[in-house]
């Protein structure tokens, strides 16, 4: 079980999360299309050792709305809120997750330790996002799983849909959906996370091309990358890795972008990440 608690970002908006463990403070931050439900089985992999807060980010769950004026500054905005309610000096993020971490960092001394799973910090277009127009049209028709196969075509993330041809897709996508459309508990339905991709798509595009500005990150952080995801990260990876004055970057043998989800293998990347936050 998970106790809850929540807290009030700059703009008034709630910000609530999920928190397990006892020990030093380290926040996760999931990323595109997730909630802190997807988490949940890394933040096991560290509670015996740290206090494990799992945020719902803005737009879901346990959290307020985006607002009218969302974009990276109020996700920066809502992580410091939880650093200074929680204490914590350590933070984990996948994707989005992690582009919202290093921003932070940026201009959070509060943040001592960071690591960030294959940030899609796009460097000269590296990162796909021109799906990003039909995505929206097909959002906004009311298509939920014609978008969904266009945000897993368009980003190549996942192995099998990347294999899938669309026409089945979307239909075993429709189909899927049907029976996750009820909330269970805390927990958020994929169809109501669906949308949640046109506010990630609008922090990647306000961050495209941003890597030289991480150089005054004082934070120690450890860079993660799966052998099995797609070459663009590995870009953005060795962006970082030259301007982050303090940074190591690990490759993980087997896994792709979903590592660190409850459906990926969250005990390896929960075994990289005890060491480092120790």
């Amino acid at each position: 079980m998970y106790r809850k608690g929540s807290v009030v970002s700059a703009d008034g908006t709630v910000i609530g999360y999920r928190q397990v463990g006892s020990g030093p403070g380290v926040i996760l931050l999931h990323g595109s299309m997730l909630a802190a439900q997807n988490f949940m089985k890394l933040a096991s992999a560290l509670d015996t050792d740290f206090t494990v807060t799992v945020p719902d980010r803005r737009g879901r769950g346990l959290s307020g709305p985006y607002g009218p004026d969302f974009g990276i500054d109020r996700e920066v905005e809502d992580l410091q809120a939880l650093l200074k309610e929680t204490g914590a000096a350590k933070v984990f993020g996948l994707s989005s997750g992690a582009l919202i971490g290093l921003r932070t960092a940026m201009v959070t001394p509060a943040i001592d330790q960071l690591a960030l799973y294959e940030p899609p910090l796009s460097i000269n277009g590296s990162v796909p996002l021109e799906w990003g127009q039909r995505y929206r049209r097909e959002l906004a028709a009311g298509r939920s799983g014609a978008a969904l196969a266009t945000v897993f075509k368009g980003l190549g993330v996942d192995p099998l849909f990347r294999a899938i041809p669309r026409f089945l897709l979307v239909p075993l996508l429709t189909l899927g959906m049907r029976f996750q459309s009820k909330a269970n508990g805390d927990d958020v339905p994929i169809p109501d996370l669906i949308p949640t991709m046109t506010g990630d798509l609008r922090i990647l595009e306000q961050l495209a091309d941003t890597g030289k500005e991480y150089a005054t990150v004082d934070a120690d952080v450890l860079l993660l990358t799966g052998s099995r995801s797609p070459a663009y990260f590995g870009i953005s990876l060795d962006e970082l890795t030259a301007v982050l004055p303090h940074s190591t970057l690990r490759t993980l043998p087997k896994l792709d972008h979903s590592g660190p989800e409850d459906d990926g293998d969250p005990s390896t990347v929960g075994e990289v990440l005890r060491p480092f936050f120790a």
